[in-house]
């Protein structure tokens, strides 16, 4: 009687089994297009009591996976939209930029620009020929920042999908938290958790198209995640990522100075910050194209603007328009215009300027030179010390003292609230003219004065500047409006390192600090930004990536202009270019609103001095003069060396074919971005469908292994029901 009894059990046994064999297929065939979904087997395993046979049991159910090919399947996703994830912001910038043949490109606007010089050089005294040049200049500005706000508006874009991104992450790896706690319960109680696990793989493959991730599995099924950097992001209570969207950007706007909130993992401090640790996914994509790609480009326009800009009002500084200007505004900024101070020609102190009146016919009503009148004890306070420095608000003063006595009474010359040099003859008889010349005397060559700059006061210069009308900024072409708050370094390698120099940092309150800085040498740039920052009131000095290097920049913090400079002896500014920043002139660079109101403010031409007039020679001006028009058709076809920017090497290039490397950067660029996601997709596909293969449900082999099932569970009905024959049988015989 046992021994049917245990044949009994053993039979049940293997009903038991088999059906849950058959489920398993079931659930298998039922899946077979559900996306990461990995083919169940059920592994057996005989059962023995004592030695005796005792039917068969499931020892577990487990995947048909294989865990090495799912990392680097993985890991290769990582890298896929590390580069997949810009190419939108590259067909954007493509659609920006286009190609140099483009009419609406920089590169040809600049061409158009170029050949509108050409006809006004030809014909200086027409309307038609500067209305169309100063058309042309406007459509190049206009483009110039068109290009600068689509830039800021796709950084600012893709910081907004970085905060959709780490929001997305957060409720990933909550859920593989979730998923963790359920396969740990389910799992000790012997329950079939392959599903949950197959829904935490799910959750992991989209994690790692995020951000680039490692993880373990520990004995109890539990998974730990943590980025390649160490930052761990899934374990027992999973820490909160953040980050705070940008509402704005702007062309200095930067993660390193801070002005971009960071992706901090846990509490939002510094410390926690592993924005610059992320090394591939999409969130890395988002990252190199607000960080860099697109600061890149920013930053080689702005050197293009900055050269554009810088050159054509050299050049547009050495004249002025027909016959002569009634009012002038300059763009330099003085903070302190009582102590900064300026001399003429620093090297020989031979140079000099004429400061000449003219009537509405051109001819000269008043003439004499700055240093007659600063060396006059007539003009100003007092006379000045031939050859020596004199403030900048000396210089306003003895001009305007000169300018009431022979233009109008009511004539001034100061340095207005906004700290830069104003003239207003407040007369319309006559027209002012400044001519830098090599000597003091009458009819000295025609050439620009050399304009040292003490920007502290401290007797030693900080700057050399060429044409005095130049250095005030009193005839510019091109304005851009911007304080001079930020101050930047060429671009820098990362293994540079500091010499000895004290640093003085003013603004119109005077000294920030209350004391000078003193950098020591063989400092780090990161080093030297923190300490600055920590040390000098109000200053914020950062380290900014710009193409394969770094810039040094110092903000003030309250967005006032500044001055920075260095003790005598010292180079480490002169080293570095310390100078005031170019980032973001492009945004906010115009034709002067005067100019493009009346194009007749031209400048085209400059005074002359003609012995034959008067008693002793006068100087004189023509409409027709093509002087200054003739200089600005030859620049813009002449070859100007470009600082290393953004990625671009220093060069000497025209301005359009600095514009046309610009866009061909850009187009190189998505190119070779392109080419990669290419190679990277076809290899991700490749690993996709291998794992595939291996972990997906095959119709046929179910198909095999549900004949097979049915069968044994045909089979061990069968036993029972023989089994069952037998025992009615057996009770009939025995009554």
């Amino acid at each position: 009687m046992g021994g049917i009894t245990q044949a009994l059990r053993n039979a049940q046994s293997g009903l038991l089994v088999n059906q849950q064999s058959l489920n398993t297929v079931a659930n298998n065939i039922s899946n077979v297009n559900t996306v990461g979904y990995s083919k169940k087997v059920i592994n057996f395993e005989n059962v023995s009591v004592a030695g005796t046979p005792a039917g068969v049991k499931i020892s577990e159910v487990t995947r048909q996976i294989d865990e090495g090919l799912l990392k680097s399947l993985r890991l290769e996703s990582s890298e896929l939209q590390s580069i997949a994830g810009k190419e939108d912001y590259y067909n954007r910038l493509q659609e920006l930029f286009g190609s140099p043949a483009d009419n609406t490109s920089v590169a040809h606007l600049l061409e158009k620009l170029s050949e509108a010089s050409e006809l006004l050089a030809l014909a200086p005294d027409k309307s038609l020929e500067a209305s169309e040049f100063v058309r042309r200049a406007v459509d190049v500005t206009v483009e110039l920042t068109q290009m600068s706000e689509t830039i800021q508006e796709l950084r600012l874009q893709a910081d907004g999908e970085i905060a959709l991104a780490v929001t997305e992450i957060n409720q990933i790896t909550a859920r593989i938290d979730q998923l963790n706690d359920d396969i740990i319960s389910n799992g000790t109680v012997g329950r079939d958790v392959t599903d949950l696990r197959d829904q935490r793989d799910a959750q992991i493959d989209r994690l790692a198209e995020l951000v680039d991730i490692r993880y373990f599995f520990r004995n109890d099924g539990d998974a730990v995640v943590f980025t390649s950097g160490g930052r761990t992001i899934v374990d027992t209570v999973p820490p909160p990522l953040s980050h705070t969207a940008a509402s704005s950007m702007t062309p200095t706007s930067t993660h390193a100075e801070g002005n971009i909130g960071g992706i901090y993992v846990g509490t939002a401090i510094q410390v926690n910050d592993m924005t610059d640790e992320i090394r591939e996914g999409t969130l890395k994509a988002l990252i190199e194209m607000r960080d860099q790609i697109l600061p890149n480009l920013q930053s080689q326009i702005d050197e293009l603007a900055v050269e554009l800009r810088d050159s054509v009002n050299e050049i547009h500084n050495q004249g002025v328009s027909f016959p002569g200007t009634q009012a002038m505004t300059g763009s330099r900024i003085f903070v302190d215009p009582a102590t900064q101070t300026i001399k003429l020609d620093d090297t020989n102190n031979a140079d000099d300027v004429k400061i000449a009146l003219f009537d509405s016919s051109g001819n000269q009503t008043a003439a004499t030179t700055l240093k007659t009148i600063l060396q006059s004890a007539a003009y100003g306070s007092g006379a000045q010390t031939a050859n020596t420095a004199s403030s900048v608000s000396e210089v306003a003063a003895t001009i305007q003292d000169w300018l009431q006595e022979n233009a109008s009474t009511s004539a001034t010359a100061t340095v207005n609230s906004s700290g830069k040099f104003q003239i207003d003859l407040n007369t319309t008889s006559v027209n002012l003219a400044f001519i830098d010349e090599s000597a003091t005397a009458n009819g000295s060559t025609i050439e620009p004065a050399s304009v040292a700059f003490d920007s502290n006061g401290d007797g030693v210069t900080d700057e050399t500047a060429t044409g005095f009308s130049n250095f005030f900024g009193l005839n510019d072409f091109f304005v851009d409006n911007m304080v001079e708050n930020l101050y930047e370094s060429d671009v820098l390698e990362s293994s540079f390192r500091t010499t000895a120099a004290t640093l003085s940092f003013r603004d119109s309150t005077g000294l920030l600090g209350g004391a000078t800085y003193s950098v020591t040498a063989g400092s780090s740039l990161t080093d030297l930004a923190a300490d600055i920052t920590t040390t000098v009131t109000n200053v914020t000095a950062s380290v900014v990536p710009d193409g394969a290097g770094f810039r040094l920049r110092f903000a003030h913090n309250d967005g006032s202009s500044m001055t920075v400079t260095q003790s005598s002896g010292d180079t480490f500014l002169t080293t570095i270019d310390m100078h005031v920043a170019d980032v973001g002139v492009t945004q906010n660079l115009t034709v002067r609103a005067d100019i493009v109101s009346t194009p007749a403010l031209i400048t085209t031409g400059q005074a002359k001095f003609d012995a034959t007039k008067g008693p002793s020679g006068e100087y004189f001006m023509s409409i027709g003069d093509d002087t200054i028009a003739q200089k600005l058709a030859t620049d813009f076809s002449a070859k100007n060396t470009f600082d290393k920017s953004g990625g671009l090497p220093i060069v000497e290039n025209s301005f359009s074919e600095y514009a046309a490397a610009i866009i061909a950067d850009a187009a190189n660029l998505a190119g070779v971005n392109e080419r990669e996601v290419e190679s990277q997709r076809s290899l991700t596909e490749a690993l996709q469908f291998k794992s595939d293969s291996i972990r997906g449900v095959n119709l046929d082999e179910e198909m095999a292994d549900l004949i097979v099932f049915e069968q044994a569970f045909a089979a061990a009905a069968r036993v029972i029901s023989v089994i069952q024959s037998m025992m009615e049988t057996l009770e009939r015989a025995v009554a």
